[in-house]
């Protein structure tokens, strides 16, 4: 069996878990914090904290994060309700 690169989910608070979806769809930091009515700043802060917290470097990784722990949905892909994970 494969060993997973990835580290298992983070603790992601609803607004962080909001920007993974926005990322996701392909938006910028810029659009983001647009739609969001926040400052890009803001946006950057949360990315950067995102990415620590994934132990990801960059937004691609960020996506394939997501999506490997059902935190987003794209194009019909991975859109069911997964249970949570009990500890």
């Amino acid at each position: 069996m494969a060993v997973s690169k990835f580290f298992t989910p983070a603790s992601l608070s609803d607004r962080e878990l909001q920007i993974i979806e926005l990322v996701a769809t392909g938006l910028t930091n810029q659009e983001i914090a647009q739609q969001l009515e926040i400052s890009k700043r803001t946006v950057d802060n949360h990315i950067s904290n995102i990415l620590t917290k994934t132990s990801t470097d960059n937004r691609v990784a960020l996506v394939r994060w997501a999506l490997h722990w059902g935190k987003v949905c794209l194009n019909d892909v991975n859109c069911c309700a997964l249970p949570e994970q009990v500890e």
